[in-house]
Formats: C-alpha cells, sequence, structure tokens
C-alpha cells in the first residue's frame, strides 16, 4: 500500500481498520528500519505489526518471518 493510498488517521472507521492500518505501517516501517541498520528498532516494529494482524484477523502474508520471505 503507498502512502497516498493511506486513509487519513480521522477517517478510520473503527478498531479492525485502524489495526489494519497499523500492521501495513509498521510492517513497512520495520523494512525501513532493517534497511538501514536498526535491527532491534524492526523487530520492535515487527512486534508491532504482529500484534495488529492479530487483533484486525489478517493473516501474515505470504508466510514472512520478521518481515522477509521465509528461507530468505
Amino acid at each position: 500500500m503507498l502512502m497516498a493510498e493511506r486513509p487519513h488517521v480521522d477517517d478510520i472507521p473503527d478498531a479492525h481498520a485502524a489495526a489494519e492500518y497499523i500492521a501495513a505501517l509498521s510492517a513497512d516501517l520495520g523494512r525501513i528500519a532493517r534497511r538501514h541498520g536498526l535491527a532491534t528498532l524492526g523487530y520492535i516494529l515487527d512486534m508491532a505489526r504482529c500484534e495488529a494482524e492479530q487483533a484486525s484477523g489478517v493473516r501474515p502474508e505470504g508466510g514472512r518471518v520478521n518481515g522477509k520471505p521465509r528461507g530468505e
């Protein structure tokens, strides 16, 4: 999801939608953190993503582990 496609925070209608938004945003932020050598921050953001995915009922995309495809 591109930043331009993300809703304004005041337009998020309910907890489910908020959790989906937080999952997507924290996944992006985790990738940025790891790309720039911020491993601990990347890990914390991955934990936030996992919690948000669980709260929203969304399954993790493509069997990812720590934001990376399995086997990578």
